[in-house]
């Protein structure tokens, strides 16, 4: 894509001189807004947004694990993503409050803010993947979602073991979104599915990735589980290393962190939520209770990049609940110890015990993320790295890779997973 001219309408970017400074600057900017629509949501005439063929030609929302709008809203298909004109992959996430606001201009999606005309966006072209279903009838929509990156995110159910305890996260709507959308038929998938899923879509090309998820489960329960689908998976695609990512939680045993090892994944992540002590216990009593405490959790991140190895374990932080100082100490000593921690912007969501806060600024969250990633740059991470734990393109991943100099003229190519 070329940069930008005096005849384009792209006026919330600056008009500035070609410099590789300068690109980076352009850049940044369009992350800056990805993060802006994220926190502050996008705002539509229902009129407009049915003039778009979302759920056939493009992606629709699909809930198998969170719902990050403003409020539920079973009953109606909002798209899932869309491409700024630089090539940012940003999430659309619904408020009807919001000052940003998505217009139908000559069948094209158009974003505002109050009354500027920011930009065109692309909407994100549905993967004909979602059109298919396993042998047992059931759509691979309810099973996983497909990223461009070619990451395939399989939620293998939204039971959360912490909802019969009153422990739940205070920021999490996981059972929440499991209620609100019955019709999507949200259920536990079996091995069988996932690895049918997953190989349909490495033999297409659409994967080279996999990041298998769900609600907290105890223990035994989850190793047995994630046993089971890598064995499906292998058998399913015929590969040894099929690049997967197994999310769990914290194990009481580390010993138990090894048979993920043992199982075939290649990464494993394990999400602290929150670094401050008197935050955790107040915003994770689940976590604080059932895992251990935080600083077992952060112990078993430690152990985990000695078995993994170094780059190779993710963890998260919900940025936006404890002080930024906080989180910035908690990224940079994960790091040291050769743990990833990303700290993307909290959303207050729908049917959470935190629902109707605010999260920070845009400014706020653009800073942090900045510092997240350079963090990243001075520890020595690689864009692979970044991508095989999470193998999704948050800001934080878009901000290393410009930072790092991962542009093509003024334009952020779309990241893709090596072929397997």
């Amino acid at each position: 894509m070329a940069l930008l001219n005096e005849n384009d309408s792209y006026n919330y970017l600056p008009k500035i001189k070609t410099t590789v400074e300068n690109i980076k600057k352009e850049l940044l900017e369009e992350v800056k807004l990805k993060i802006g629509v994220f926190v502050e949501g996008i705002s539509f005439d229902p009129n407009d947004i049915k003039k778009f063929p979302i759920g056939t030609e493009y992606q629709e929302q699909i809930h198998i694990l969170f719902d990050m709008d403003k409020a539920h809203h079973s009953g109606f298909l909002l798209p899932s993503n869309f491409y700024l004109p630089h090539g940012v992959f940003a999430a659309f996430r619904w408020d009807p409050n919001s000052r940003y606001r998505l217009v139908e201009e000559d069948g094209k999606p158009v974003l505002y803010k109050d009354k500027t005309r920011l930009t065109e966006i692309n909407f994100y072209k549905r993967p004909k993947l979602l059109g298919y279903n396993t042998r047992n009838g059931e759509a691979f929509g309810h099973i996983a979602n497909f990223n461009p990156e070619g990451s395939v995110n399989v939620c293998y159910s939204n039971e959360c073991a912490l909802k019969d305890t009153g422990d739940d996260c205070l920021f999490c709507n996981i059972n929440s979104t499991a209620g609100a959308y019955k019709s999507e038929n949200i259920f536990i998938k079996t091995p069988e599915q996932v690895g049918e899923v997953v190989a349909a879509a490495y033999k297409e090309g659409a994967g080279n990735h996999v990041n298998v998820t769900g609600g907290f489960i105890p223990e035994r329960r989850e190793i047995d589980y994630y046993a089971d689908v890598a064995v499906e998976i292998r058998e399913q695609t015929g590969l040894d290393d099929f690049n997967g990512t197994a999310v769990i939680g914290a194990p009481l045993d580390f010993g138990v962190i090894e048979k993920y090892k043992e199982a075939g994944y290649r990464t494993i992540a394990m999400n602290l939520e929150i670094w401050d002590k008197n935050f955790y216990k107040t915003i994770c009593p689940g976590k604080e209770k059932t895992c251990g405490g935080r600083d077992h959790w952060i112990e078993a991140l430690e152990y985990a990049a000695q078995v993994f190895g170094r780059g190779n374990v993710r963890s998260n932080l919900v940025a936006g609940i404890e002080p930024k100082q906080s989180i910035l100490e908690g990224v940079e000593y994960l790091a040291e110890k050769g743990v990833l921690c990303y700290a993307n912007a909290w959303c207050p969501n729908p049917g959470s015990t935190l629902e109707g806060h605010r999260t920070p600024e845009t400014e706020w969250h653009f800073d942090l993320q900045r510092k997240v990633a350079d963090i990243f740059i001075k520890n020595g991470y690689k864009v692979d790295q970044l991508y095989n734990g999470a193998g999704n393109s948050s800001s934080i991943h878009d901000i290393f890779r410009i930072e790092t100099e991962y542009f093509d003229k003024a334009y952020l190519p779309q990241y893709k997973f090596k072929q397997l």
